[in-house]
């Protein structure tokens, strides 16, 4: 991909916790298709603070994250949430390890640090398993195939309109929070 980048894909993970490598995985596959211009895929794993200056340096207008997300789902199960700015905690730049970052705590130290990630979404699987252990559990390498097509439709419209939500989602999936602190989005 050459030129200016107004969208970065941002695969998030621990390849050596099973199912925590899912946004690894769906970064990797991703970077094997072709995609519209302007996006750039990449897989961060753990490397929060990278993730965080590169988002300084681009400025992209829309931030997709890749990555697992425990949220009671049955293993598996895709979301799609929506981050709004009111929804990251504030961080103490003492408090950043570099090599244990959450989305969170990147949104947060990008923030401290006067960057913008433009509109951010999140792609995350329930895992099945984050015990130690390489490779995806059965279940989630089978979401990683579906989780392909909703990433690839939301880069043909990152509006996320009701008309246009992912294929298999509910609409409203991508609606903004009217809460602070709770992100939106539900399960695919």
């Amino acid at each position: 991909m050459t030129g200016t980048v107004t969208t970065m894909v941002a695969g998030i993970g621990n390849i050596f916790l099973s199912d925590d490598a899912f946004g690894c995985e769906l970064a990797r596959r991703l970077s094997t298709e072709t995609l519209p211009d302007g996006v750039r895929v990449v897989d961060y794993g753990i490397r929060g603070m990278h993730l965080a200056y590169d988002l300084m340096d681009m400025a992209p207008a829309t931030t997709i994250l890749l990555d697992a997300v425990s949220r009671g789902g049955e293993p598996g199960t895709l979301y799609v949430l929506e981050i709004g700015h009111g929804d990251v905690p504030g961080i103490e730049p003492s408090a950043v390890d570099a090599h244990g970052m959450t989305p969170d705590a990147v949104l947060a130290l990008l923030e401290n640090l006067g960057g913008n990630a433009g509109r951010i979404l999140l792609v995350g699987c329930e895992p099945a398993s984050t015990e130690d252990g390489i490779g995806l559990s059965t279940t989630v390498s089978a979401a990683v195939d579906r989780a392909v097509g909703v990433v690839l439709d939301l880069l043909t419209d990152k509006k996320g309109s009701e008309a246009n939500v992912p294929s298999g989602a509910s609409a409203g999936l991508l609606g903004n929070s009217d809460r602070p602190g709770q992100c939106s989005g539900t399960g695919l």
